[in-house]
């Protein structure tokens, strides 16, 4: 397919949406959602704390966005979302170094290719306790933060449009994302009374180096012109609709999943 929506826009200008604000992504290293949130945040205003499991990458991503970004604050923490202590720790440090924390993008997530009938307790457990359980360990440890700060926040949580579709050799990854599409209902209900939104996005696919690296090009290319512009998303475009969540504009949203696709279902 072909068309003016087929080719992908340059990344827009920040508008200073989140000027002030102070915010920690998780799985920001690399090339993907998570460090394109990183920089759009930082796009926006906001000074962030960088954290990931992968401490050579996080080193990179965190230096390469100081350097573009010399006027904010980019701090790095290594952190496992799969360990209660670390997670814990991520907040404590995040909040050391930048004073406050205002948003929360819990963006941590691991997939495969395994139909149900192959797939061992093994695939099904390591992807349910990165994408799920962690997520939930990175609420809960935010939610007790802003327990106590007073002065309210954010979380935007990361799942996916295989939430609501069906799609062969997913069914571990579809699970989880569905579940943090509950957990992001049910904790936002619970937040309230802190002052606490909590959204979610769900893309459908957002192309960059390591999904190629890590997915045949075969499926991402399927995939990708299935889609109604006959493309993956670019990373920046899930980024910004973080952003926006994160941002004053959506301030009586919450506990909503907003799907970054041309098509939901």
């Amino acid at each position: 397919m072909t068309g003016p929506l087929s080719v992908p826009p340059a990344s827009i200008p920040g508008h200073g949406l989140l000027a002030g604000r102070k915010a920690v992504i998780t799985a920001a290293a690399g090339t993907g959602i998570g460090s394109a949130t990183a920089r759009r945040l930082l796009e926006e205003g906001a000074d962030v704390v960088v954290s990931d499991w992968h401490e050579r990458r996080l080193t990179e991503t965190a230096e390469l966005l100081a350097k573009e970004f010399p006027e904010r604050t980019v701090a790095a923490v290594v952190c496992d979302v799969r360990d209660t202590a670390q997670v814990n720790q991520l907040l404590t440090e995040a909040a050391a170094a930048l004073g406050r924390i205002d948003i929360m993008v819990n963006n941590a997530g691991l997939g495969g290719e395994t139909p149900v009938v192959d797939m061992t307790d093994e695939q099904w457990d390591q992807v349910l306790d990165i994408t799920l359980t962690g997520t939930f360990r990175c609420t809960r440890a935010a939610l007790g933060y802003f327990r106590g700060a007073g002065h309210g926040g954010v979380l935007v949580n990361n799942a996916s449009v295989l939430g609501w579709r069906a799609q062969h050799g997913q069914a571990h990854y579809a699970a989880a994302k569905a579940g943090v599409m509950a957990l992001t209902r049910c904790s936002a209900v619970e937040a309230a009374e802190f002052g606490v939104r909590i959204n979610a996005v769900a893309p459908s696919i957002a192309r960059h180096p390591f999904l190629d690296k890590v997915s045949s090009s075969e499926l991402l290319d399927a995939l990708s012109e299935r889609e109604a512009f006959g493309r993956a998303a670019e990373p920046w475009e899930v980024a910004a609709t973080i952003a926006m969540l994160a941002s004053d504009y959506t301030s009586y949203l919450t506990g909503e999943v907003v799907s970054v696709s041309s098509q939901r279902a």
